[in-house]
């Protein structure tokens, strides 16, 4: 861990998190960001004994499961109502090695139980961190900062209020694979922002799973960039991964009303990164 005035840098999620507080307040907040994020973490985590990782022994035995911890329950909510509002698209059950998705689970939110058509995982990746950024953002907020910058490793961003000077906050998104190339430049105020990639460093990374094309439950083979920007990060990992799963049709559907917060770029030859069609508002 690493701290400096009104900074606080640390591993989770299985990431580099920075939490930079500008506004000169209380640094003990942070401190309690931090709680909130490893809280996320030891809660969704399918690498050590979670209760994510119980959860997935039991589905995987062909058991139903309850959902007793607060942190999984959210999550799982999450994934159901990303799932209905991306129309299969993001998929926390999708798995190209067993053909699973999560129309094959039953997520019973009253009596707060999960149970599976047949033996299956869920994946909480992008998702638990769109959750740690919220919940890191929230204790800021309820803290009395305005300005702050919360990062995940580089492709999960959030923002509370304005930057230290005054208006947005700058972002410039570079080509995955050739960081000299740009693909977009924002401004961004009290913001969430996500990334996701078929190509680039982050995919070679031995516990990275591929996003999947649920409908077809076959990885994306084409190289693709999607950034969504949106008013919290859970939302913000559910549309990137999303844009990055749908096919042309649904990529445009995606987009339709939103050029100015969500983007998709197929990315051709290095030196001429294509985006994909957007909509006028």
């Amino acid at each position: 861990m690493t701290t400096e005035p009104g900074v606080l840098r640390f591993a989770a999620m299985g990431t580099r998190v920075e939490l930079h507080r500008f506004d000169g307040g209380d640094d003990d907040a942070l401190a309690v960001a931090r709680r909130a994020i490893e809280a996320v973490d030891d809660a969704l985590t399918i690498h050590r004994p979670s209760p994510a990782t119980a959860l997935n022994e039991a589905l995987l035995s062909g058991r139903s499961a309850p959902v007793d911890d607060a942190l999984l329950f959210d999550a799982l909510e999450a994934a159901a109502d990303g799932h209905a509002e991306t129309v299969g698209l993001f998929d926390i059950a999708a798995d190209v090695r067993t053909g699973t998705t999560w129309t094959m689970v039953a997520f019973d939110r009253h009596a707060r139980r999960v149970r599976a058509d047949r033996s299956l995982a869920l994946d909480f990746g992008g998702l638990g961190k769109g959750i740690a950024l919220d919940r890191a953002t929230t204790v800021l907020r309820e803290a009395g900062a305005t300005s702050a910058l919360l990062t995940l490793g580089e492709s999960s961003i959030a923002v509370l209020g304005e930057h230290p000077l005054g208006g947005g906050w700058p972002f410039a998104i570079p080509h995955p694979e050739d960081p000299e190339i740009e693909l977009l430049a924002l401004e961004l105020a009290d913001k969430a922002l996500s990334i996701s990639a078929t190509v680039g460093a982050g995919t070679r990374a031995p516990e990275r799973a591929a996003i999947i094309r649920p409908h077809t439950r076959v990885p994306v083979g084409a190289p693709l960039c999607a950034v969504a920007v949106e008013s919290n990060g859970t939302r913000a990992e559910i549309m990137s991964t999303a844009l990055v799963a749908a096919d042309e049709d649904a990529a445009e559907r995606l987009l339709h009303g939103r050029s100015n917060s969500r983007f998709r770029f197929g990315l051709g030859p290095i030196d001429s990164p294509q985006r994909t069609r957007t909509f006028a508002a």
